[in-house]
């Protein structure tokens, strides 16, 4: 059977640790969303699930896998599902469950990347909060992003050196999903990472061995990769960065 992803078409967003745990598994599966309009694919067909109040175990918001009989939503989740099916995560129940933790540890810095440019309400203009997300940031760039990706790095520092990962001797969902959180990184605090990068050597080297996978790679540069924009959860402001 072929995935179904639905997420938003324009963005990276959540749906991204989707696509690259997909793109890595060598998964086939169709991005709904950002297909023609029709009765099963496109924007009207992700809504249209949205607000079926008939289903069982009904989503709160995309991203949403779709496999068989089975719905499975929240980036976690679906992560955890896709790691057991296709090698991206451990055989062994403790270290799935690691894996899952270092998961929704990059899922909060998720949120705190994206409230320094929306500190008070997703439903208002940047411009509308613009002063308090100077603050934000100023917080942001001194405290949560050193406890963060100091975080990470400490965990990479009690690997040793045959097993450059954050969990294991193989890559997992986790090191896919915090090549993402650099890439964004990059492109929302250029100024910021380009200081602060070498504080992290055994995050960026992680990284950089990601970047090199082949499906990875392949996946980069192909038009299925949306390009960062304004619109999504990395967004880059001048004035928030150093």
């Amino acid at each position: 059977m072929i995935y179904e992803l639905f997420y938003w078409p324009t963005i990276q967003g959540r749906g991204e640790f989707i696509r690259l745990a997909l793109a890595e598994a060598d998964a086939k599966y169709i991005d709904v969303a950002r297909l023609s309009e029709n009765k099963k694919t496109g924007v009207t067909a992700m809504i249209k699930l949205l607000e079926n109040d008939s289903l069982e175990n009904s989503p709160f918001a995309p991203p949403i896998l779709k496999f068989g009989n089975q719905l499975i939503s929240q980036t976690a989740n679906i992560l955890m599902f896709l790691g057991e099916r296709h090698r991206l995560a451990p055989t062994r129940e403790k270290g799935r469950m690691w894996t899952h933790t270092i998961q929704l540890t990059i899922n909060d810095f998720l949120v705190e990347v994206h409230d320094v440019h929306h500190p008070l309400a997703k439903s208002l203009y940047y411009e509308e909060q613009k002063e308090e997300a100077i603050r934000r940031a100023s917080n942001f760039r001194s405290e949560r992003l050193p406890k963060f990706l100091g975080y990470m790095e400490n965990i990479l520092s009690r690997e040793l050196s045959s097993k450059p990962y954050l969990v294991g001797k193989r890559t997992t969902y986790a090191d896919l999903s915090l090549f993402q959180i650099i890439e964004g990184l990059r492109y929302a605090f250029p100024k910021l990472m380009s200081e602060k990068e070498k504080n992290y050597p055994r995050v960026i080297y992680l990284h950089n061995r990601i970047s090199k996978r082949p499906r990875i790679d392949k996946y980069l540069k192909s038009d299925q990769r949306i390009a960062f924009n304004q619109h999504g959860i990395f967004r880059h402001y001048e004035e928030l960065d150093l």
